[in-house]
């Protein structure tokens, strides 16, 4: 492509993170409204701790979203990479580590796998993944008896909840904040410092295009899929140290990560995004959570209203292409 016709894009993601950017910051003008105490820096850096699963997850759900497809999988991969820690490790800090880079592993191999079905057998990544979804909820139920069980011991969930204080500043530094700076900074690089985030944007707008020129179509398709995986193992890593085991701790965490990643301005059918979109997309979504439970509503409620906002954002992005055709 010639740079001429990459030129629109790029314009077109500057201005997506731009309007990611005024949503989050709009959202959380209104939570200081309501609560100033918010505009503290250690009640910010908690906010942080909090949304950093989300945050990682949509940095890279938005691998996926740029080759065209979605990864319904990384909500059982959380909910799975929490039950088989808690069961493996079983309170030993010494197998911490281990089990940690086992974890790892597991992600990378269902990254794959994937990754494989949709480039190799030409499976649609939605049915791929959701097949993949649904045998990872069943294996993690199987195996946990449906019940939280297990320990997570302090070394584990520190990850999680440990905070650094008296942090000149800021007052406190949660580690989660820390690991969300640089999971977000590599991902960054491997999408926008490197030659990858090109092809992949290519994939996304024209796959058959993109093989034409010489572009590894499969081998594209196959890293994003493992890169959503390991973020989905980093994720589960922080949320299983941040709120225990739990049978639950993935549960539709699958549909906000690809939801942050729209409502940041990626195109659902792949070609346009950055990782900005992913990151203030899921920034927003984790205010607006945030501000319904100061207002008191309904879990419910809450789930009625993402739905509401996939909607609109996937209208709005169908509307910007029809005026861009």
């Amino acid at each position: 492509m010639s740079e001429t016709l990459n030129t629109p894009r790029v314009e077109a993601a500057r201005i997506a993170v731009n309007a990611g950017l005024v949503l989050f910051f709009g959202l959380y003008a209104v939570i200081v409204l309501i609560q100033p105490n918010y505009l503290e820096p250690g009640l910010f850096m908690n906010f942080l701790r909090r949304a950093a699963p989300l945050v990682i997850l949509a940095s890279g759900q938005i691998y996926v979203i740029l080759t065209g497809g979605f990864d319904l999988s990384v909500g059982a991969v959380v909910t799975f990479t929490v039950t088989a820690a808690a069961l493996l490790i079983n309170g030993d800090p010494g197998a911490t580590w281990s089990v940690i880079a086992l974890l790892y592993l597991m992600g990378a191999a269902i990254g794959l796998f994937n990754g494989l079905v949709v480039a190799y057998l030409k499976v649609p990544s939605i049915i791929a993944t959701l097949g993949t979804m649904l045998w990872l909820n069943g294996l993690a139920l199987a195996w946990s008896g449906g019940a939280a069980r297990g320990d997570l011991p302090e070394n584990f969930r520190d990850l999680g909840r440990f905070q650094w204080r008296d942090v000149p500043l800021i007052g406190t530094l949660p580690m989660a904040a820390l690991v969300l700076v640089v999971v977000c900074a590599l991902l960054w690089w491997g999408l926008h410092g490197m030659g990858y985030g090109k092809r992949a944007l290519a994939v996304g707008d024209n796959p058959r295009a993109a093989e034409l020129a010489g572009i590894p179509v499969a081998r594209t398709r196959i890293t994003a899929f493992v890169i959503s995986s390991l973020a989905a193992v980093t994720a589960g890593i922080l949320l299983g140290g941040f709120s225990g085991v739990s049978v639950n701790a993935g549960s539709g965490l699958e549909l906000q990560s690809i939801a942050a990643c729209v409502i940041g301005g990626a195109m659902l059918l792949g070609g346009r995004g950055t990782i900005w979109c992913a990151i203030w997309g899921a920034l927003s979504l984790f205010a607006l959570f945030t501000l319904l439970n100061l207002m008191g509503l309904p879990q419910a409620l809450r789930d009625s209203i993402q739905g509401l906002i996939l909607i609109l954002a996937v209208g709005l992005t169908a509307w910007r292409t029809r005026r861009r055709s």
